[in-house]
């Protein structure tokens, strides 16, 4: 099995109608089900969301000085709203996975594989 990111994009200043109870209740109910049929099929490891760019801090070494900066790395009006960790057999699962998840959240989904990832 290889473990994959599906990282979920999201643009800074897009303007969303905001979400009713109801929706919004409908919206965490679509998750669940995702995510337990992600947790049925053996292919949920983890998933979180984040907060928005202006929490996100950058550290670096500099001259040998340890640097930090405010805001992420990349300067981009996108960003990660999120993630999952999958497992899956091979790139057509994961992509399907993605698939589902773009449905459900209705942003952009990324696929990237794990570099030489061996089950511990």
């Amino acid at each position: 099995m290889t473990r994959y990111m599906l990282s979920v994009h999201t643009v800074t200043g897009d303007i969303r109608e905001p979400m009713s109870a109801e929706d919004m209740r409908e919206f965490s109910e679509r998750i669940g089900t995702l995510e337990s049929e992600m947790k049925k099929a053996g292919a949920w490891v983890f998933s979180a969301r984040m907060r928005e760019p202006d929490a996100a801090a950058v550290v670096r070494v500099s001259d040998g000085d340890v640097l930090k900066t405010d805001g992420p790395f990349a300067e981009s009006k996108e960003h990660i709203g999120g993630f999952y960790i999958i497992e899956a057999e091979d790139t057509n699962t994961a992509l399907a996975w993605a698939a589902k998840v773009t449905v459900v959240v209705g942003a952009p989904i990324e696929v990237w594989p794990f570099a030489d990832f061996r089950d511990a």
